[in-house]
């Protein structure tokens, strides 16, 4: 792919992400004077447009293979399918919950909530900064090794943390407590995409067995 050709993708899958996000919120809401999805929408989306131009410069391969979106590994489309109910309902009962005021949350909490999601998404651009092979889907390029240093050597998967850890406040962030229950899903079906995951690496990708050795822990240290 041309760098001008992954630019307008990138660039037009951010917009589309940020037009879905407005319907998700606002239309549940019935208001625009919804303060909480402002700061959501701006917390998330700006950096992104600042991990683009770097890694437009630094590392196009690796934005290119995060647009790629089709699983080809039939436990992975099963997984992805049983989560996006609660993925859904994780995003619009933030808005029906302001609009009808279920949780009365205060504001410092939501506040707080975003620099936790804004943290966790620092862990997510280190991971791509350290792992050049990291696609959205699960495979092994070519010439692809084992990363073992930096957020590598504490956990296996460093890119699920954030992105679970993101996902989780991200209803917090919105302003909902009610929405943190579908959010919290999101830690199963993490689990099993990992142990899926960890299958594949064992067979296609050379050293990971040794890897798993070194380092002993999925997600949270001493723990998993």
């Amino acid at each position: 792919m041309s760098r001008s050709k992954l630019l307008m993708t990138v660039v037009g899958r951010l917009l589309a992400g940020v037009l879905m996000f407005a319907l998700l919120f606002f239309l549940p809401a019935g208001t625009w004077r919804y303060w909480q999805a402002w700061m959501y929408i701006g917390v998330l989306i700006t950096p992104m447009f600042f991990v683009i131009a770097y890694f437009m410069r630094k590392d196009p391969d690796l934005l290119e293979r995060r647009m790629r979106m089709r699983e080809r590994r039939t436990e992975q489309r099963k997984i992805i399918n049983l989560s996006v109910l609660f993925f859904v309902l994780a995003y619009i009962l933030p808005g029906f919950d302001i609009r009808f005021g279920w949780s009365k949350m205060p504001a410092w909490v939501s506040i707080v909530a975003a620099v936790v999601m804004f943290l966790s998404y620092l862990i997510v651009f280190r991971t791509m900064q350290v792992n050049s092979f990291l696609s959205r889907v699960i495979e092994v390029a070519e010439n692809q090794k084992v990363i073992d240093t930096d957020v590598y050597g504490i956990v296996r998967h460093p890119m699920y943390v954030g992105m679970t850890v993101l996902y989780v406040v991200s209803p917090i962030v919105l302003g909902s407590w009610w929405a943190v229950i579908p959010a919290l899903v999101i830690i199963p079906v993490i689990v099993f995409r990992i142990l899926d995951e960890e299958k594949a690496l064992e067979k296609e990708l050379p050293g990971y067995m040794e890897y798993k050795q070194k380092v002993k822990y999925r997600l949270i240290p001493f723990v998993w």
